[in-house]
């Protein structure tokens, strides 16, 4: 490449993107999303901390509260994309984040009432109240959904709509938002919980509840600066291809068809852009992500907190160096390429890092801070090219799949995101001795392989090759 996209060209591009997407809906977007985000990422670890503070003896709790969240992500997502699909824009929105709201505020007097009560509960009201935290849960997850799916796959597509440099830039920093309380929200809850966790619960139940009118406000006004987020009387089933529509003799009873994603899925399965988005759902088939599996693993062989923080801080870095990146090269050399581009490096960091990870040069096999550290550094660098094929996928997802199916099929994805995710942590419940790491490593490498292999076919049934060489006394360099 060369640098001769700077200077005019890119001021040229930011007046563009200005004229695509005014200054106060932009700021309006983000605080709407920021809130949104920042609330469901510092919930989903605060209360992984309040169940450990709850429950200090025993990993169960923890385990069927996470399982039940993902798992009703998966069981659900075909109403969440219907509601999205078919109905009011803005109340859709709206409902997300007052459903969300209740249910942690709810979440928060549950854990309150657990942690101040503690052993002295009869066990009976304890499991009782510990079962309504669960459902709470999967209701915060599924409004958490059906936010992010509206806002980002939806609502972004449309207030875009004609100007795919506009989309690039704001699925990228709409992305950078999501990076940013990733990393910053969990660290916030847990300096708190530090000190005591009926605070960190006080903090959790307020930072919610003081945001959410700010967010309720913002995306009202953000649908009425954009009138083509207006949408007419929902439209019926039949919207959906006739292949993919369910059969009036199907297996599958009607009233569990509308609850389960298997009615959405033959759709999905044969939609033009299946293969970028099922390969984006494999790389959640991974340990290899600075969360907790690997943080665990980590601090097994040597690590401190302190040097988890910084490594985690250094692969977030990296994460959103991808937001900056990645638009630049769907620029460049366009959004399919850059998407093979952005796998590649995946694949080639990971391949450093687990060769340098089975090398074994301390003489102490994987389970060695020398093994875990070149690990480490691999998947960093790996997070650029998965992040920034993250942002190739969805622009791909928001150009090629219908307006009126965008909640359909990104729900239907999200089921196979958290399956697979699922299937990570069912990994680490097998091999669970740190010394057995190594097994989930694998699997996870070839989860990553093996959606770059499905991105290459789709990359060559689409341009006809993979790579094509520089035309001959051509001054740039060409892939």
């Amino acid at each position: 490449m060369t640098v001769e996209a700077g200077g005019v060209g890119s001021r040229q591009h930011a007046g563009r993107y200005r004229d695509t997407v005014p200054r106060s809906l932009e700021v309006r977007l983000y605080t709407s999303h920021f809130l949104s985000t920042w609330n469901s990422r510092l919930f989903e670890f605060a209360a992984v901390l309040f169940l450990a503070s709850i429950f200090p003896d025993t990993l169960l709790p923890m385990s069927v509260y996470a399982l039940a969240r993902s798992g009703a992500a998966i069981v659900l997502a075909r109403p969440v994309g219907r509601l999205i699909d078919k109905g009011d824009r803005l109340a859709v929105v709206r409902a997300s984040i007052i459903g969300q709201r209740l249910a942690v505020a709810a979440s928060c007097a549950l854990f309150w009432a657990l942690e101040r009560r503690g052993r002295r509960m009869a066990a009976r009201l304890g499991d009782g109240l510990f079962a309504l935290a669960v459902i709470l849960a999967c209701v915060e997850k599924l409004c958490s959904l059906m936010n992010l799916v509206a806002v980002e796959r939806d609502w972004a597509a449309v207030i875009t709509e004609g100007d795919e440099l506009a989309r690039r830039v704001l699925n990228a920093r709409v992305r950078r938002i999501d990076l940013v309380c990733k990393l910053l929200g969990p660290l916030a809850i847990s300096t708190i919980a530090i000190s005591s966790t009926l605070v960190a619960i006080i903090a959790t139940l307020a930072m919610n509840l003081v945001s959410v009118l700010v967010e309720y406000i913002c995306i009202a006004q953000v649908y009425k600066q954009v009138p083509s987020l207006a949408r007419g009387p929902a439209a019926s089933d039949n919207e959906l291809p006739p292949s993919t529509r369910p059969s009036t003799g199907a297996w599958l009873r009607p009233s569990i068809s509308h609850v389960l994603p298997v009615s959405s899925l033959p759709f999905y399965f044969r939609h033009a852009a299946f293969l970028p988005s099922f390969s984006l759902t494999l790389l959640y088939l991974t340990v290899l992500s600075f969360s907790g599996q690997m943080i665990t693993y980590l601090l097994s062989v040597g690590y401190n907190s302190l040097h988890v923080g910084i490594a985690r801080t250094v692969s977030t870095v990296f994460e959103l160096s991808a937001t900056w990146i990645a638009p630049r090269l769907m620029e460049r050399i366009g959004v399919v390429r850059g998407g093979i581009w952005s796998l590649c490096w995946q694949m080639v960091w990971l391949a450093a890092g687990i060769s340098w990870f089975f090398a074994d040069f301390s003489g102490m096999g994987t389970n060695s801070a020398i093994s875990a550290t070149g690990l480490a550094v691999g998947v960093a660098l790996s997070r650029v090219g998965l992040w920034g094929y993250d942002l190739c996928a969805q622009n791909i997802v928001q150009d090629e799949v219908e307006a009126e199916l965008r909640g359909t099929f990104s729900t239907a994805e999200a089921s196979f995101q958290n399956l697979f995710e699922l299937l990570s942590y069912v990994a680490t419940i097998v091999f669970s001795r740190p010394d057995q790491f190594q097994w989930p490593v694998v699997i996870s490498v070839i989860a990553v392989y093996a959606a770059g292999g499905l991105y290459a076919s789709f990359v060559r049934r689409r341009r006809g090759h993979l790579f094509h060489p520089p035309p001959c006394g051509c001054k740039q360099g060409g892939v």
